[in-house]
This record gives structure tokens, sequence and C-alpha cells, in this order.
């Protein structure tokens, strides 16, 4: 799942224009995408017509959301914050102004819509705040970067800095954890989670390989058979990942997060194995895992059979079709009791079954938080 790159210019000139500043990152943060960066806060003369001055900003946005999307979001904010557009009477002043100026590199010509914005290399009030952005941010039609624009531009307008603003997404410090692993059921999530956190924050990812494991869809047609061939497998694949990626970091300077904890083994392993081979599976699991670092918090994505169901449906891995309920239910079992028998672990379990963090920007805010409540 890649996000989009998304640049809005926020401006108000009318009542408390920095609250309302303020209110529109909130809201575009929680019901748009994730809010990362945002410039200084600058006054600038209105632009085009006699008014009061302006306050103005730009953000970076990460979504997944269309370019179309995005926009109906905008709108329907700067309606709950006052806005009230007449059409036909040029420009006026306004409690608040969203603009899509930026959607990744890509030209968009609809009824509705134009980016990159038409005149946003005129407007200073527009240049200068995603100067503070320290994009590599290239124009996709006039094929210019910032700083050539702004040389460019015309606009002799005075504007000035007067304060600085909080990206919302700096109040979820998740750097206080180097390395945070995400676990959860089949089909939670948990992959998809891993990247966007990784995107916004800026974070090293290490994720489980387990597309390339040849034993899988063999294991899911004859389990009794290929039970213990996976397992092992799957423990010398996450062992040796593991090993390898994590040799690449710094584990007391850089923030890592990981799609999986290798003591997910053991836990499928006591579900697929007989006795016996759960025995020695779990000797050779114990040397392995002694060796292994563990993470500084443990994220458990909780959701219930029904929805793992229609997820792994959706997702429409052949392989995984005719996974039975009663699997995923013993799955569930088996990560719950580990966590109850890991007292040293620093644990957070998050039931997301009603929850959807890709379509809806309010429920991955939810999780980011439920996470910086734990490190509180």
């Amino acid at each position: 799942m890649n996000q989009h790159q998304v640049i809005l210019s926020i401006g108000s000139n009318q009542g408390d224009r920095l609250q309302y500043i303020q209110s529109a990152l909130a809201l575009i943060h929680q019901k748009a995408g994730t809010v990362v960066k945002v410039s200084k806060l600058y006054e600038t003369p209105a632009w085009g017509f006699e008014s009061a001055p302006f306050y103005n900003c730009a953000l970076v946005l990460h979504a997944t959301r269309t370019a179309q999307e995005i926009l109906s979001k905008i709108l329907s904010i700067e309606e709950s914050l006052g806005r009230v557009r007449n059409q036909g009477e040029g420009y006026q002043s306004r409690t608040i102004d969203i603009d899509l100026i930026a959607f990744d590199e890509d030209i968009i010509a609809t009824g509705n819509l134009q980016v990159p914005h038409p005149h946003m290399q005129e407007r200073l009030f527009v240049l200068l705040p995603m100067r503070d952005l320290k994009l590599d941010w290239r124009h996709p039609i006039l094929q210019k970067y910032l700083p050539e624009l702004l040389r460019a531009s015309e606009d002799k307008s005075q504007c000035k800095v007067i304060g600085t603003l909080q990206a919302p997404l700096s109040a979820i410090q998740l750097e206080h954890f180097n390395y945070i692993a995400i676990e959860g059921n089949i089909g939670a999530g948990k992959t998809t989670l891993t990247n966007k956190i990784a995107e916004d924050f800026n974070a090293k990812t290490v994720l489980e390989r387990f597309a390339d494991n040849p034993f899988l869809p063999k294991f899911y047609e004859d389990q009794a058979r290929y039970a213990f061939p996976l397992e092992m497998s799957f423990l010398a694949d996450r062992y040796q990942q593991i090993a390898d990626d994590l040799a690449q970091f710094d584990l007391f300077k850089d923030f890592i997060v990981a799609d999986y904890h290798i003591f997910k083994s053991l836990i499928f392993a006591k579900i697929t194995l007989t006795d016996d081979e759960y025995r020695l599976y779990r000797k050779l699991f114990e040397i392995i895992y002694r060796e292994m670092p563990k993470p500084d918090l443990y994220v458990y994505l909780y959701q219930n059979t029904e929805r793992l169901l229609a997820n792994i449906k959706q997702r429409g891995r052949s392989y995984e079709q005719e996974i039975p309920a009663d699997y995923l239910d013993k799955i569930n079992r088996g990560y719950l009791d580990y966590i109850k028998s890991q007292p040293d672990l620093n644990v957070l379990v998050i039931d997301v079954s009603d929850r959807d963090f890709v379509k809806n920007q309010e429920d991955y805010v939810f999780i980011l938080e439920q996470i910086q409540q734990k490190i509180g």
C-alpha cells in the first residue's frame, strides 16, 4: 500500500485566524490523511482583492485516497469551519481556505480540480510555506523545482513569518521506541499498518517474506503432511531475515517497525504440529529465540474471526481461501495465551474488529493514539 504525497495550502483572514488554521490542521489529520509536516505560519497580504491580511501555511499529507476524494474531504472541512462559497463574486475574505496544491507529481485536469494548482507559481504565500517543507518536488508541467519557481516568481508581496506550527503527528512520539513489532492473525492488516507507520514516521521496516515459502500452498492442501517442513522453513527464514535485517540497523538509533515477531513461529507450530513434532520444534526454537533481540513494544491487532475471513477473501490469495474458521480461532487463542505468558514483554492489544485503518483515517489515528498512551 503506497501512500500519496499531497501538498495543501491553508489560509484564513476572518475571525481568530490562528484558531481556524489549527482547527483545519486537526480536522485534515483526522479526516483526510496523516499530516506529517507543517510549514511556519506566515502573515501575508490579501492577493487579488482589498482585505485584511491572511495567515497562511502549507502541509504535507500522506493519504491513500484519490485526489478527488481528498478534495471532497477538504471542502467538507471548510464547510464545517464556517466557509461559505459564493460563486462568481471573485476573491473574498474567508474563515478558512484549503487548496490542493500538488498530488505526488501528477497532472490532473477535471471540471472541479486542477493539479498542480494553476496559480501556485505566482503566489509567494504558497511558495514560501512550501519551501519550509523541504520536499524534493518538481512541478510536473513547468519541470521546475521549488527554488526555481521562487526565483521566477514576480510576486513582490511582503510575507512575514509570525510563528511556528506543529504537525498533529508530532504529538505521537513513536520514536520513543527503537523497535516495534506489529502482530496479528492472518488477514489482520499487520503488514499494511507496518508500512503506513514506517512511511509516516520515516522508520526502517522488517517485513516477513511469507509469500516466497514453497510449502505454504501445499500446507493448505495437506496440513498433516506439510506442517513440520512448513514450520521449520518459516523458523529458518525468520531467524535468517531478522539476523540479516537487524544487522543493517542500529537498534539504539534507528526506528524499526516489523510486521512480525519470531515467537509467532511457536504459536503456529503448537497449532499445526503433532505433540512429538512440537516437542522437537520447541527445543530448536528456544535455542534460536535466546539470540533474538526483543521488541520494545509488541502490538497485537486483534480481529474477530468473521472479520478475518472477510479480509482474507478480499485480498484474494488463492491458497488462503479455504482456511477454516476454527483454525483462525486457534491462532487468536494462541496469541492471547502467549501474551499472558510473557510478563516481561511490553504488550499492547488493540481490538480492530470494527475498524478499518486503511479507509478510515480516524481509525488509523485511533491506533496511533493507543500506542502513544502506552508510551505515556
